[in-house]
């Protein structure tokens, strides 16, 4: 008996031993120092998840190193503490902040017209939370946030390993915001539900706004790439190769890396896909609702166009210089600055990535894209009249007006109010067909399409806005927020499915997998198909050919002719 009573006790010994080692050691040695992490909630589901938070990647660009390309993490001595979210970049919201907001669609090119569908007019400056891009699910709104600071260059990291030696694929997320707001510590990008997947899921910060974005003739010379403007894009950058460097320490493995990002952070991946600066840090990329012209047809802004830009800025700020701006407090740069975002700045971004793509000059890669059903409604309150949709129309569309006017009819009001919303779904699909279209032409790259078409219970007291911009990453990430509400079968199923899937491409390069259903491979417009993301989860039928030819037409007409100016 004794002997039985001392077997129990040591088998609950090995058993308590394996439950405490089910997760990875709590101090990882990075580049620049040790550092902690932290479990998941005892007694969850994500118990064996450990969460890494607030890492610094670069050190702090400020002072001289503002609008400067990230530079290397200073080392500390002793275990730094990760088990809190760092600061978020300094920021005003999406349309949202004195002269930002107005910049953003002059010297944003395709980023700053994002908030405007075909023939709608724009959500108007300092928008209310709902109609802006950065704008927290219903429930979140009142989540505590970190305090924002330039010194916001962090990364974080969700691991599901138990060794370093486990080697798990690995998801980099860049977040939405239209440039100018988003953190990776949004309660909605928490990785600890993927990570369940299999994956190890990584979150940072980018610059935003003025200091990400802000391109001047002195930053140019002084750069020793005449080049200037796009310092957010070299955050990314640089948050890929402190994954490189640092990320198989926390069992990821740094071979196998997908890249993931919703609306401007998908703009992001697919400027890092035609960014040969981004070359060999990943193999597959994820884009949500965007694609490298942002979530509307057009040119990107051009290094000249910007610059005249930050010249403006830098005038009505009474600089006469890049130092007295840098003297600049943060706050002054935030509420005067103008912004925008992707710039051709003929160094990390070489050429208008319209031409990398047509041409096959973007870095090879596995590529799952789509959009949302209801895309308008995020940007969109009440719409255009329909004379105004009219006149707009012709002045974008020219001699295809008539054919587009067939398919997005504008008789009355309502009917232009309908048309606009579905011609901003339209042309977001069609920017995510074309971009799965052309990297299936490099042969070794495999393209996956999606349309998510489920519409989330909207939140007591507010009316639905459908399958709108934003509304997938609950189901992405896995978290249904608030937790505490009472979800639907069918949003926890489908949250369920769409982890897997994601987790499944960035494994594999395919998202199918046991108990799915089958994802057909997109090839080509007229065979392609996408997978339908809504209450039935299941491949599409056929496409609507008519309306992508359409678009077909107008981006070909736009290729044909010389950039114009955006400001």
């Amino acid at each position: 008996m004794k002997r039985l009573s001392h077997l129990v006790a040591v088998g609950c010994t090995l058993i308590a031993g394996a439950m405490v080692s089910a997760a990875m050691p709590d101090s990882v040695r990075t580049d620049a120092g040790l550092v902690s992490g932290a479990p998941g909630a005892p007694g969850t589901t994500t118990a064996d998840i450990r969460a890494y938070k607030g890492i610094p990647y670069a050190a702090p660009p400020v002072g001289e190193l503002r609008w400067k390309p990230p530079q290397a993490a200073a080392h500390w001595d002793g275990v730094r503490k990760g088990d809190q979210f760092a600061a978020r970049c300094t920021q005003g919201g999406f349309g949202g902040g004195g002269r930002q907001g107005a910049a953003a669609g002059r010297q944003g090119g395709a980023a700053g017209r994002q908030g405007a569908a075909p023939g709608a007019a724009p959500a108007p400056e300092g928008a209310p939370a709902q109609g802006r891009q950065g704008a927290a699910p219903a429930g979140l709104a009142a989540a505590p946030q970190p305090p924002t600071s330039e010194d916001c260059l962090y990364i974080n990291v969700w691991t599901p390993a138990t060794a370093a030696s486990d080697r798990k694929p690995v998801m980099v997320f860049s977040y939405g915001g239209g440039f100018t707001s988003g953190a990776g510590s949004e309660p909605r990008y928490d990785g600890e539900a993927l990570a369940k997947k299999g994956v190890v899921v990584v979150t940072y910060n980018y610059r935003l706004g003025p200091f990400g974005w802000f391109a001047h003739p002195e930053l140019t010379k002084e750069s020793g790439h005449n080049a200037s403007g796009n310092y957010g894009l070299m955050d990314a950058v640089a948050a890929l190769k402190w994954v490189q460097k640092n990320i198989s320490s926390f069992g990821g493995d740094p071979r196998n890396v997908t890249i993931f990002g919703e609306s401007a952070g998908a703009f992001q991946i697919a400027s890092m896909v035609g960014s040969p600066e981004a070359k060999d840090l990943f193999r597959r990329a994820v884009a949500e609702s965007g694609a490298w012209m942002g979530i509307r047809m057009g040119k990107m802004t051009t290094l000249a166009q910007a610059e005249e830009a930050g010249q403006k800025m830098a005038e009505t700020m009474g600089a006469k210089s890049i130092a007295d701006l840098r003297a600049k407090s943060a706050e002054d740069l935030q509420r005067e600055g103008r912004a925008g975002g992707m710039i051709v700045d003929g160094w990390y971004v070489p050429e208008d990535l319209s031409m990398t793509f047509a041409q096959g000059r973007e870095n090879e890669a596995d590529v799952l894209v789509g959009s949302n059903k209801d895309e308008g409604t995020f940007f969109q309150r009440g719409g255009p009249p329909a004379a105004q949709f009219i006149a707009q129309t012709k002045e974008r569309w020219g001699d295809l007006a008539d054919s587009f006017l067939k398919l997005y009819p504008a008789g009355t009001d309502e009917e232009a109010n309908a048309s606009s919303l579905a011609a901003a779904r339209d042309e977001m699909t069609w920017h995510a067909r074309l971009w799965a279209q052309l990297q299936a032409k490099r042969g070794k790259s495999k393209a996956y399409v999606y349309y998510f078409t489920h519409e989330p219970p909207s939140a007591p007291g507010q009316p639905s806005r459908g399958a709108t911009h934003t509304a997938e990453l609950a189901y992405v990430f896995g978290n249904l927020l608030p937790a505490n509400r009472e979800w639907p079968a069918v949003d926890r199923t489908l949250a369920d499915q769409m982890t897997s899937y994601w987790a499944n491409f960035a494994t594999t390069g395919d998202p199918n997998g046991k108990g799915l259903p089958v994802w057909p491979q997109y090839k080509d417009k007229s065979s392609g198909r996408a997978m339908i993301l809504g209450d039935k989860v299941e491949a599409e039928s056929s496409p609507d050919t008519a309306r992508m030819a359409l678009y077909d037409q107008l981006f070909a007409r736009q290729m044909s002719t010389p950039s114009r100016r955006t400001n």
